[in-house]
């Protein structure tokens, strides 16, 4: 597998083939038995802060507030940087996922799962990583809240100068299609590529566009055919 930077990579596939697994890989929160992981041409040794990480469980610490669960991270990323710095940043972070201040000094035991979810987000652009990996972040939400922040991730991903490179587990099809510039299919036992797809720019429309479009239809099915023969595959192997 070799990414271009600045990417927005979705991996798909049953469950249990590997998705999350990668992620952790990739994260420096697992060592390969096989194979080497490079980022910007440096080998991946272990965790660091060249990579943020937004899990479907938040990641809060929750005898902090949300403010602190991002200043912490702006801490580690930015050692020079003065406190007075930090709160101001992360405000402005937390302004930018559409946050109002006031959640600076929440608990995250006060706030919904959508509003958990937007601080990690903030937490993790905040620190300005090249790449983020995102294990399937939004799986515990409801739709509606689910849809808006894909919008937020996209949006955020769009806006940068020099964009990060995202890697975004999902098991939802229409998840991979709307936000990917490239998707994965991996296979299961052991985990492989099975399929590849790149999107062309003028191939991308927007959500309430996207049944509409033959091309991303035809997509759409054949993705959900190659997953689904790899799971009968794998039943009866």
């Amino acid at each position: 597998m070799d990414v271009k930077a600045g990417s927005f990579v979705c991996l798909l596939g049953p469950s249990g083939c590997g998705k999350s697994t990668l992620l952790r890989l990739l994260a420096g929160l697992e060592k390969e038995k096989n194979g080497e992981i490079f980022v910007d041409g440096k080998k991946i040794e272990g965790a660091g802060l060249q990579r943020g990480v937004v899990f479907q469980d938040y990641g809060l610490f929750p005898w902090m507030t949300a403010g602190e669960n991002i200043t912490i991270a702006l801490k580690q990323r930015y050692p020079k940087m003065k406190k007075e710095e930090r709160k101001e940043k992360a405000l402005e972070k937390i302004a930018d996922v559409g946050l109002d201040g006031s959640v600076f000094d929440k608990l995250p035991k006060e706030l919904s799962g959508g509003m958990k979810q937007r601080c990690a987000i903030a937490r993790a652009f905040g620190i300005d990583p090249p790449v983020l990996l995102m294990d399937e972040p939004f799986a515990a939400l409801d739709a509606v809240t689910r849809a808006k922040l894909q919008d937020l991730v996209l949006n955020l991903w769009k806006q940068e100068e020099n964009r990060k490179t995202v890697f975004f587990v999902t098991h939802d099809v229409d998840e991979a299609l709307y936000l990917a510039t490239d998707i994965y299919v991996l296979g299961q036992s052991p985990s492989k590529v099975i399929y590849q797809y790149q999107f062309e720019e003028n191939q991308k429309v927007p959500r309430d566009k996207m049944y509409e479009s033959k091309d991303i239809m035809e997509l759409r099915n054949k993705l959900i055919k190659i997953i689904n023969d790899e799971i009968q595959q794998k039943s009866q192997s």
